[in-house]
């Protein structure tokens, strides 16, 4: 490569502002996430040029419930100071009309000269067609800054557009030698306070938690988020049950009413528990059996992506996480391991498999690695 080629390359000021930028407007997308489903959790930034540096002049992210769209909010946030300013959004603005104005529109009108968006929106009614739009109208538009991070902010959406299924984040809760439960199948307390409180964050920033049937009867869970202040970011509960054996008495269907209580059963399932079940405020849906007379795990996943749902946390018990291993549906795993042993009689965190089929799979790779108080993080991702 020559000098001039090496010259031209060269990061500028101005790119490391885009980057800089582009970065706060993820993390700015992020406050919503779990929230919006099922459209993706957008972070926008409007920016002008002030004196010897460039100044954030409006905010925006996507509203509860996925409207409004967080470019409109941050044009309104910046008001006149919209002209000729440039935004940051964190994928392709829409060009359609949904339930809102597109919001290719809003930017014209806005006055906005550039825009710097990290990656087009795989959706079809977008696939493109809003970067087309802008540019054919004069707008300045870069397209890959924080690519990579936008993709990982976006993995919901993108895995619901591209493969018809919820990303799947499986959190696990082991002992030292590889333990989830005492024998009988039994819970057991494993984690510390401050991996309780990360779990629960989990469960905020996803839209649905799923658990089997077997860890319903066993462990009789609420599956709601308890951090302080933080009821109200509780997820959609998703119940795996076959042959609807969940209890009426359970604390699921007890606030079925007060959190989204979702409970997927096999298609020949019988009518009478169903009624009984609506009758206390859940929802009961039906997909196909495979050959065992187990759930279709794939089938499952598509119904709640159907029904909107883009990130999907699992907090089942050995049964179902193996389940998902075996037929590839884990694209991101949150393992929290305990200093304390339970011994040999306990109950192993993967049925039929040992730990190391996850920790080890060619499959994913370790994101982070860190301490949670006396316990041990480490997060996998789909490589």
């Amino acid at each position: 490569m020559s000098a001039p080629a090496r010259a031209e390359a060269a990061p500028t000021a101005a790119d490391a502002w885009d980057e800089r930028f582009m970065a706060a407007a993820l993390a700015l997308g992020r406050r919503n996430l779990g929230r919006t489903w099922p459209n993706p959790c957008v972070g926008a930034l409007v920016v002008r040029d002030h004196a010897t540096r460039p100044v954030v002049v409006g905010r925006g992210v996507t509203a509860l419930g996925g409207r409004p769209h967080a470019e409109t909010k941050a044009l309104d946030a910046a008001g006149a100071a919209t002209r000729g300013a440039t935004m940051y959004v964190t994928l392709e603005p829409c060009p359609h009309h949904g339930g809102t104005a597109p919001c290719t529109d809003a930017i014209l009108k806005a006055g906005i000269a550039r825009v710097v968006v990290p990656m087009e929106d795989p959706n079809p009614v977008v696939g493109g067609k809003g970067i087309k739009q802008l540019r054919a109208a004069g707008i300045e538009l870069t397209l890959g800054v924080g690519r990579d991070e936008a993709c990982f902010a976006h993995a919901g959406h993108l895995r619901r557009i591209r493969e018809g299924r919820p990303q799947v984040i499986l959190k696990l809760a082991v002992s030292a030698d590889g333990k989830s439960a005492l024998s009988g199948r039994r819970p057991a307390v494993i984690s510390g306070n401050a991996s309780l409180a990360e779990a629960h964050m989990l469960r905020a920033t996803s839209d649905a938690v799923l658990v089997g049937i077997g860890t319903v009867r066993s462990d009789d869970p609420l599956l709601n988020c308890r951090l302080p202040g933080m009821d109200d970011r509780s997820p959609v509960r998703v119940v795996l049950d076959g042959g609807l054996r969940i209890a009426l008495s359970s604390r699921l269907v007890a606030t079925a009413r007060q959190y989204p209580l979702w409970i997927v059963a096999r298609t020949d399932a019988a009518l009478e528990p169903e009624r009984a079940l609506k009758d206390a405020g859940a929802e009961v849906m039906r997909v196909d059996a495979m050959a065992d007379g187990r759930l279709d795990l794939r089938a499952a996943l598509e119904l709640l992506a159907a029904r909107g749902i883009t990130r999907l946390l699992v907090e089942g018990g050995p049964i179902l996480s193996a389940g998902l291993i075996k037929t590839d549906l884990v694209d991101e795993a949150v393992i929290v391991r305990s200093p304390k042993v339970l011994g040999v009689e306990a109950v192993a965190a993967l049925e039929g498999m040992p730990l190391e089929a996850l920790l080890e799979s060619p499959k994913l790779r370790v994101l982070e690695r860190r301490a949670v108080g006396d316990d041990s993080l480490v997060h996998l991702v789909r490589s």
